[in-house]
C-alpha cells in the first residue's frame, strides 16, 4: 500500500466535523510557474500566489498502487477566455513539471498543503468555443522515465560526446576486425 506523510495540520483538520478541502496545481513553464487552485479569488499558500478557478478546474482521480506502476492524471480547465488560449498555445509544455497539492482552508488560512502528485506535462487538448475554451492537460507520472530506453554506444565518438578528454574507447573499433 502506498503511504504519504501528511502534515499535522492536515491530519488534525481531517478529524474535524466540517472541513473545506482544496486542490492547488503548479505548472512549471519556461517563462515561470503558473499556479491555480480550486477556490475563488487569489490565495497566498505557503508564500506563493494561486489564482482561483472555482469549479472550472477538475482533476481526475490520482491512483497509487503497491506495484511500480505508471499512472497519470488529467487536469481540465473550462471557461478559459479566448485571449488566454494563445498563451497556452505558444508556451512549450511537454516535459515540464506539474505538481498537484491538497490542503484545507481554516478560516482565512490555507494550510496543510501536501503534495499528491508530481509528473511531466505530456498532452494538451483544446476545445475552443465562441467565448471560451476548455483545456485538458494530461500529466505523466515521473516513473515514466523508467520505461524510456537509454541509448548508449560503446564507441569513441559517443564517449567523447560525454567526456571529451577520455581516450578509453579510441581503439575499440580497431579491435573488432582482429583475430
Amino acid at each position: 500500500m502506498a503511504t504519504r506523510d501528511l502534515t499535522t495540520v492536515l491530519t488534525n483538520a481531517l478529524d474535524d466535523a466540517v472541513i473545506q478541502p482544496f486542490f492547488a496545481v503548479q505548472f512549471d513553464f519556461d517563462s515561470g510557474p503558473v499556479r491555480v487552485w480550486t477556490g475563488v479569488g487569489e490565495a497566498t499558500i505557503d508564500g506563493d500566489t494561486y489564482t482561483g478557478t472555482g469549479n472550472l478546474l477538475s482533476i481526475s482521480s490520482i491512483e497509487e498502487t503497491a506495484e511500480m506502476a505508471v499512472r497519470g492524471a488529467t487536469l481540465t480547465m473550462t471557461g478559459i477566455p479566448s485571449e488566454l488560449l494563445s498563451l497556452a498555445l505558444q508556451e512549450p509544455y511537454q516535459g515540464r513539471v506539474c505538481t498537484i497539492y491538497f490542503g484545507v482552508v481554516d478560516g482565512s488560512t490555507y494550510s496543510g498543503l501536501t503534495q499528491l502528485f508530481t509528473g511531466y506535462m505530456d498532452e494538451m487538448n483544446i476545445e475552443e468555443g465562441a467565448d471560451f475554451a476548455t483545456i485538458e492537460m494530461k500529466v505523466e507520472n515521473k516513473l515514466i522515465d523508467l520505461e524510456r530506453a537509454r541509448v548508449r554506444r560503446f564507441t569513441s565518438a559517443y564517449q567523447k560526446s560525454k567526456y571529451p578528454s577520455d581516450k578509453g574507447l579510441d581503439f575499440v573499433e580497431d579491435q573488432q576486425d582482429k583475430e
